[in-house]
């Protein structure tokens, strides 16, 4: 089969939504099948192999966060000639300018699209007073996936969709070289993230844990904090390294996820993890771990300390996320796809 990816979002950033083109693109080549990405790209000269671009992005504020697109409005052109030869065109967020959009478009090609963000109030009231342009956009779809019941709960105006959760190599991830003491937290230094809360809390750990560390893995800041170490922005390697390490990871965001990726790769790699009680990631997590209330720091910090003391309740829980993350391997999300994409092909057939 020949899968043309489609994604609104520049290549060269890191992001939830292009980490999960690359994935797929790698997981459907290891199946025997042909895909190629189109999106916007800011690199200069030749881009990565497999990827099409469609030209420089901008950034725009989305979602308590800044979302690197494409607005030049030739890119229409552009997207057409990019899928032309593929049996099915994949797009990721397609009601997004410039490039998904564009693709979501044309009629004449069977087409999945993928919805994976919690989208801010003002989208959902958006695309409910723009509920008719919505459904005829929807309806150029030969089927619609979204990534969880949040992302999907953003789009009403599609009467069917199918969840297909995001995805992670999880046989890659590993906790053979855990540190009893060790924590981690995985997250860009945004404020949703929820980095705050936890350094809020860490002097209550450190009280009741004087040999508790933190490895914060995503973000750097200035100063020193005791028993803290700011990795910064790290490769996929070192940070599957983190994480093997930590007898607990910390996902403390305060809202805006759609999924929880981040909560994934902890629970791959045996951590016991303490997470916001955010519906997606309760979505993710189940009882395999912890959940607090967002933004509550001395809950947060109440549920690290018993831990760090409890080593059968950190082992049951790494266990059990370490079995539930199973449904969320590539293979399965790969395959999950690509039935998909034979559902389209026929669909669009008719």
């Amino acid at each position: 089969m020949r899968v043309a990816l489609v994604c609104p979002y520049s290549l060269d950033r890191a992001g939830g939504v292009q980490d999960q083109v690359f994935r797929l693109h790698r997981w459907l080549t290891d199946l025997g099948h042909e895909s190629w990405i189109i999106g916007p790209s800011d690199a200069e000269g030749t881009p990565a192999e497999g990827v099409i671009s469609m030209g420089g992005s901008i950034s725009v504020r989305a979602n308590r966060s800044t979302a690197p697109v494409a607005i030049d409005p030739r890119v229409l052109r552009r997207v057409r000639v990019a899928v032309d030869g593929a049996d099915v065109v994949h797009i990721h967020e397609p009601f997004l300018p410039m490039v998904s959009l564009a693709a979501t478009r044309i009629a004449t090609l069977p087409s999945v699209g993928t919805f994976h963000a919690d989208a801010a109030p003002w989208v959902r009231r958006a695309l409910r007073i723009g509920g008719p342009f919505a459904r005829l956009l929807a309806g150029r779809l030969d089927v619609a996936t979204a990534v969880s019941p949040i992302a999907r709960s953003v789009i009403g105006a599609i009467d069917d969709v199918r969840i297909i959760p995001n995805g992670i190599d999880v046989g890659t991830y590993g906790g053979d070289a855990v540190e009893r003491s060790r924590v981690v937290f995985v997250g860009r230094d945004d404020p949703r993230k929820g980095l705050d809360v936890l350094l809020d809390a860490w002097s209550t750990v450190r009280a009741s844990h004087p040999e508790a560390t933190l490895d914060v893995v995503g973000a750097r800041r200035d100063g020193s904090i005791a028993g803290v170490t700011f990795h910064g922005w790290v490769d996929d390697e070192t940070k599957r390294y983190l994480l093997g390490r930590a007898a607990i990871a910390v996902a403390p965001n305060l809202g805006g996820e759609s999924f929880g990726i981040v909560v994934a790769e902890e629970m791959a790699s045996t951590c016991a993890v303490v997470a916001s009680a955010l519906p997606a990631f309760t979505q993710v997590l189940g009882d395999a771990g912890e959940l607090v209330r967002p933004g509550d720091a001395v809950g947060l910090a109440e549920r690290i300390v018993a831990l760090l003391a409890d080593d059968e309740r950190r082992s049951l829980l790494g266990a059990a996320a370490a079995e539930r993350v199973k449904r969320f391997d590539g293979p399965v999300v790969a395959s999950a796809y690509l039935t998909a994409y034979q559902d389209a092909m026929a669909i669009h057939g008719e």
